[in-house]
């Protein structure tokens, strides 16, 4: 059954750059800049003095120039050429390092994970997607499986997501099954002892991974819900890291639901567990609001798409947790809930605002009504318990 909800007792600055040889300023906020690197916008294609550099002006120069090459020739068409300047910064190092080739290669095969399986997403970026977790050892005749396979269809042909899994047999089977080729991803891990990508996922929608860390920043990156069914090591390593980066910040909220068939007895040891780190001050009261468990397959759907009713996204600008939603709230919905969560609140109260010039420099949802509070960067669990009030403020 679900967990009761519980109650407790950037910078900024200007940079000036070469922008194709006008000297250009350029205001910076928000977290997603750092106020040494230029902004980049449509064709005007900003290099110049930074500060991550080669300490070498010729080299430099080589570096801006071949950069603002490829920009000019997508029609200057992005914003991240600063970035993609400091990627090859950071190559060349290598060499000035005198790195061994062993770390090199991880390196190498890192970027290149990373960057083909955002290419891959990337066409999706605006479809809502749930990982799915579970034992690759689970048969197709088990309650777990079917209940997988059903959890899948559910998501995918009644609400329009996409599934994500490991593209291994068991679980990853049903829920690619359920969900369908055309609505399905594999984050696939080679190892020498499996096959492969099941049955039900198209070769281009199968990423391949040499290493378990980048597989698992996709699998965290690209999804908007976690459902994890019973599993083995692999299943409780990513329940406790996808735990681990909500409750430290590192993630953005999600909701997360573990589910089992009745009688599995799988998740009820989990939650022995997380008692007993609760009442040793391991963790606490307001973390377990992170995550659901249950049996019950309908109570799992409908966590996912409560999370999602009025709660859209978050951001932090200039020190202050910004949340995007769906639909304006009322003040005093707003007075209530300052009120209420007044513990995570470090000044202030929790007001309306319209967007802020770090999401109107990023065309960050701005069409979205928007509130903002100066939360304590801690109670990441009474940050879920807001946003569950504010989902559960209008009808489901």
């Amino acid at each position: 059954m679900p967990r009761e909800l519980r109650t407790p007792s950037s910078d900024a600055g200007t940079w000036s750059g070469l922008v194709l040889g006008t000297i250009t300023p350029f205001p910076l906020s928000g977290r997603r800049r750092n106020a040494r690197t230029p902004i980049f916008h449509g064709a005007g294609t900003t290099l110049g003095a930074m500060t991550y550099s080669m300490n070498d002006p010729s080299l430099d120069a080589q570096i801006d120039q071949l950069v603002a090459d490829v920009v000019a020739s997508t029609d200057g068409l992005t914003t991240n050429a600063d970035l993609v300047r400091e990627i090859i910064i950071s190559a060349l190092k290598v060499v000035k390092d005198r790195s061994n080739r062993g770390d090199v290669r991880m390196m190498n095969t890192a970027l290149k994970e990373l960057r083909y399986s955002s290419l891959v997403f990337q066409p999706f970026a605006q479809t809502k997607k749930v990982a799915v977790y579970g034992s690759a050892r689970t048969d197709p005749e088990d309650p777990n499986y079917l209940m997988a396979e059903e959890f899948g269809r559910r998501l995918a042909d009644d609400h329009d997501y996409l599934v994500i899994t490991g593209a291994g047999p068991g679980i990853m089977e049903a829920a690619n099954k359920g969900a369908g080729t055309e609505n399905s991803f594999g984050v696939n891990i080679r190892l020498p002892f499996e096959n492969g990508a099941n049955e039900y996922l198209a070769p281009g929608k199968v990423i391949n991974f040499k290493y378990f860390f980048t597989r698992k920043v996709q699998f965290v990156k690209e999804s908007d819900a976690f459902a994890l069914f019973p599993g083995g090591y692999g299943t409780l390593d990513e329940a406790f890291e996808l735990l681990t980066l909500i409750q430290t910040g590192k993630s953005d909220l999600h909701p997360i639901v573990m589910v089992e068939a009745e009688g599995t007895g799988y998740w009820s040891a989990w939650e022995t567990l997380c008692d007993a780190l609760l009442d040793q001050g391991m963790i606490a009261l307001p973390d377990l609001n992170l995550y659901m468990v249950t049996s019950d397959l309908d109570e799992a759907v409908s966590e996912i798409l409560r999370f999602y009713r009025v709660y859209h996204s978050q951001r932090f600008v200039d020190g202050q947790a910004v949340l995007r939603l769906k639909t304006e709230v009322s003040d005093e919905l707003l007075a209530e809930l300052s009120e209420e969560f007044s513990d995570i609140i470090r000044s202030g109260m929790i007001e309306s605002i319209p967007a802020t010039q770090a999401e109107v420099d990023t065309d960050d949802h701005l069409d979205l009504p928007r509130i903002a509070f100066d939360f304590d960067r801690h109670g990441y669990g009474r940050l879920r318990a807001l946003i569950d009030r504010l989902n559960d403020s209008v009808g489901g």
